[in-house]
């Protein structure tokens, strides 16, 4: 657009008889004029100091552009383990064949139920390490959980057999096996969901001994299971076998006996709930995709305020498969849906038809399998504490928290950055509009050019940039928060944003400028129509008191640009350090340009007199009095 306008005022200087070379500077300064060159590195260095913000929010943006991505986010997709709750399991009930009990109570007992806890005991893949002298287990924090209630139930039977093979852990089968070696036999132990389980299980371990796994007992446990998930807590079920020799691996998890299942709790977060009100406030849905069984992860949505109604959607990993992205996308219309018993290639089902749904998606992950969900959505989140490898390089932030509400706060840091980047946009250009009238000037009216092109640069690269700068490190807005999320094709760039900057603030600016300018020529005798030399002391105190003017303006301009409809005075001086010392900075450097010789010979300037100083006060202050009424009358019109 600049260089558009360069040539078509150049061709006008043509048209209208000037000289060649005054019609290439005219064209030149035009061009200089339209491009705010401090734009590129303010935005940058903007960016850049939202992403430090964010760290210290334990937020770690790993790819800049996600900073302003996450302004706009309509809809997070979340964890529940370790995300939403504390990630600090402890065992609350069992369920064993003579019934349901709670952990304390089994805790001093003695083992009628040895199967049981020698599983939970063996089925883990911690490691045991010393630490300062005092033995303690490193790994998950459930399996921890489990060997700590084996450990207080078996007492000195407590003794680990040795490993020599495993089945691990899969998304798919949702179990795990450990086989260890015994007296003269091996013994296979393995833990997972109830289900996938059950499955598995051909008999049932009581204390009459061991019986067929019937109808009646699988009922028992199944209804024993929805108990439990009612509370909350995350369930496993336990059994075991005695592998026979030469056993073939692909038939070892087949006709095991069910020992029992274990219910844990996982307290929510404290800080999450409010984070999941401000999200509802914020207009943006936050949707619960986990492995849990529906029950548990109902029940803690509704602890954490995810869930307010009394019938939400939930659908399981295989309702989910048999739903085509049609009725996927109708379901993710609900108002509230959890996700349950879902696996890692379905969360990528779930980004993606949010995607295809217009919505702009941040998803966590922790998992191997979570890394092509992370990099499918727009914001993709790591767990900096729980997360693998692959996930941390497959997203665009890192939770250093693994917490939930540190996303929320991401965000509310993302959306200040778009709202800053506004403000200093308009900064920026409302000095273009007092650039560009000394040259249309300068070709219509005759004068003596009242701005050259150093002069433009210094304005551009020098007085604004630390104001710039500062207004890119305004805090977040309390109230943004409270509104919707913006569209994610929204420009910076609006005919409201463009109107306020060029053809409001810029033309008082102007006003000023002009009348600095013709203020010193009159004053010194200066006719119309009469040149002026470029090394007269006249002309160049007639361009440094038009270029102090358009400084002077922009002083009053950053206070103003702090918000585009509150009131200047509405912010405390000291809410932003940055601001007063880049005011500070600009003052000193509009000092050192008129008073100091190197100052005079880089930028083309010469000392001015109180005088001029003084006759710029009154359209500062006209500037600064006129936006507010405009404020005054946005707030007003919005709020009726």
């Amino acid at each position: 657009m600049a260089t558009g306008l360069g040539v078509a005022f150049f061709a006008i200087g043509q048209v209208l008889g000037l000289p060649f070379w005054e019609s290439l500077i005219f064209a030149i300064g035009i061009i200089v004029a339209n491009v705010p060159e401090g734009l590129l590195p303010t935005v940058t260095l903007s960016l850049a100091m939202a992403t430090q913000r964010m760290a210290r929010r334990n937020a770690l943006v790993r790819h800049l552009p996600a900073v302003e991505t996450l302004g706009s986010a309509t809809v997070i997709c979340t964890d529940k383990t370790g995300t939403l709750t504390e990630n600090r399991m402890t065992v609350k009930q069992v369920f064993l064949p003579d019934g349901l009990r709670d952990a304390a109570e089994v805790a001093g007992s003695t083992t009628d139920h040895g199967p049981f806890f020698q599983a939970a005991l063996h089925c883990q893949t911690l490691r045991e390490v010393a630490d300062n002298g005092v033995r303690r287990l490193l790994g998950d924090s459930m399996e921890v959980a489990l060997v700590e209630m084996a450990r207080s139930v078996l007492g000195h039977r407590a003794a680990m057999l040795p490993r020599v093979d495993e089945v691990p852990f899969d998304a798919d089968r949702k179990r795990m096996s450990t086989i260890h070696q015994g007296e003269g036999k091996r013994i296979l132990y393995c833990k997972g969901a109830p289900e996938f389980v059950l499955d598995r299980c051909s008999a049932v371990l009581t204390a009459q001994g061991t019986v067929a796994l019937d109808p009646g007992w699988r009922e028992r446990f199944l209804q024993a299971q929805e108990a439990m998930a009612e509370r909350g807590l995350r369930i496993l079920a336990f059994a075991y076998r005695t592998l026979p020799d030469r056993a073939d691996r692909s038939r070892w998890e087949e006709e095991l006996t069910l020992t029992g299942l274990a219910g844990m709790e996982d307290p929510p977060r404290p800080e999450v709930p409010d984070a999941i009100r401000r999200c509802r406030e914020a207009g943006i849905k936050v949707i619960m995709v986990t492995g849990d069984h529906p029950h548990t992860a109902a029940a803690v949505a509704r602890e954490i305020g995810l869930v307010r109604s009394h019938d939400p959607v939930v659908i399981t990993g295989d309702e989910l498969r048999r739903l085509s992205g049609t009725q996927l996308q109708i379901a993710l219309d609900s108002p509230e849906i959890i996700f349950a018993r879902v696996a890692a290639d379905q969360k990528m089902l779930i980004v993606s038809a949010l995607r295809r749904k217009k919505h702009v998606v941040a998803v966590t992950g922790d998992g191997v399998n979570d890394a092509p969900a992370l990099r499918r959505a727009d914001i993709g989140i790591a767990m900096g504490v729980a997360g693998t490898d692959v996930a941390r390089e497959s997203a665009d932030m890192v939770l250093l928290d693994d917490n939930f509400a540190s996303i929320v706060n991401a965000i509310e840091e993302g959306r200040a950055v778009f709202q800053n980047i506004r403000k200093f946009l308009t900064y920026i250009l409302t000095s273009n509009i007092p650039e560009i009238v000394p040259y249309l000037a300068f070709v219509v009216f005759r004068i003596p050019l009242p701005l050259t092109v150093i002069q433009i640069l210094a304005v551009d690269l020098g007085t604004d940039m630390v104001p710039a700068l500062a207004l890119g490190a305004e805090k977040p807005d309390p109230g943004e928060m409270r509104k919707a999320p913006r569209p994610h094709r929204e420009r910076l760039l609006t005919w409201r944003l463009v109107a306020r900057a060029y053809l409001f603030l810029g033309v008082m600016q102007a006003v000023a400028a002009m009348a600095a300018f013709f203020f010193v020529l009159q004053g010194g005798g200066w006719n119309y129509g009469e040149a002026l030399a470029r090394t007269d002391p006249l002309y160049l105190q007639a361009t440094t008191a038009c270029l102090s003017a358009i400084i002077v303006m922009q002083v009053v301009n950053a206070f103003v640009c702090r918000h585009p409809a509150h009131s200047a005075f509405a912010f405390p001086l000291a809410g932003n350090r940055l601001l007063l010392t880049g005011v500070g900075i600009e003052i000193a450097l509009v000092l050192a340009i008129v008073y100091t010789p190197w100052g005079n010979a880089l930028v083309g300037t010469a000392p001015i007199g109180l005088e001029v100083w003084m006759m710029m006060l009154p359209f500062a202050a006209g500037m600064l009095a006129l936006e507010e009424l405009r404020k005054l009358v946005v707030r007003r019109v919005f709020r009726a």
